[in-house]
């Protein structure tokens, strides 16, 4: 019996650098153990990734179709909201232990960054999030702002390419940006969700952050 679901996806032809898609793996492995890892992996037909993640180098060789099916895996294997929570601990995991010290982050934790307002250290931590994906991957990520929230903006989203949905599926994203901010201000919390998804026929994947902290 074959317990696998094997890669009936086309590949996008965009790539994330190959450290970003360890990082992400390495941070999933620490939630689901090395077994729950390799489970994973062979549900979504990427057998050749176990005990073998990408090297630690920065050559855009993992496309973004195979990220997408990683996390399709993880619903699969544990419902849309098991795969959710997975995704979003995995996100916020992959920041903390690898992410943040990633291109144009590592000026976030400046000693001058420290000191801006909450606002400007919000907008300058975000933006610097959005460059360091942008740049070193083929995501385009921005941030736009309004009077009482930022937008942050993804295209080309690596996160739910190929697929379709009913409404936001972006949970690693959103891990990601959730610990970003929790860094970036201090352990400030903020109200936050996507609200747009390229999977649900929208233009781009967006995410909502209030600027007014909740605790």
């Amino acid at each position: 019996m074959n317990n696998s679901i094997e890669a009936k996806y086309e590949k996008s032809g965009y790539y994330y650098p190959n450290l970003i898609a360890r990082i992400y793996l390495e941070a999933i492995q620490e939630i689901m153990g090395p077994n729950g890892t390799k489970a994973l992996l062979n549900l979504a037909g990427m057998r050749h990734l176990i005990d073998h993640f990408p090297p630690g180098n920065l050559a855009k060789e993992f496309d973004f179709a195979d990220f997408a099916h990683l996390n399709e895996a993880m619903e699969m294997m544990y419902g849309p909201r098991g795969g959710r929570a997975l995704a979003l601990r995995a996100g916020r995991k992959a920041f903390d232990q690898g992410l943040k010290n990633f291109g144009p982050m590592v000026g976030v934790a400046d000693r001058a960054f420290r000191l801006l307002p909450l606002k400007l250290k919000m907008k300058v931590g975000l933006a610097a999030m959005a460059k360091a994906f942008s740049t070193a991957s083929d995501q385009i990520s921005y941030v736009r702002e309004a009077d009482d929230r930022f937008i942050y903006v993804i295209e080309r989203c690596p996160v739910c390419w190929g697929r379709k949905s009913d409404g936001p599926i972006c949970h690693a994203a959103l891990g990601i940006i959730t610990e970003g901010l929790d860094w970036g201000s201090g352990g400030r919390r903020f109200k936050m969700a996507q609200v747009t998804c390229a999977a649900a026929g929208d233009p781009s994947c967006d995410f909502v952050i209030y600027k007014e902290p909740i605790d």
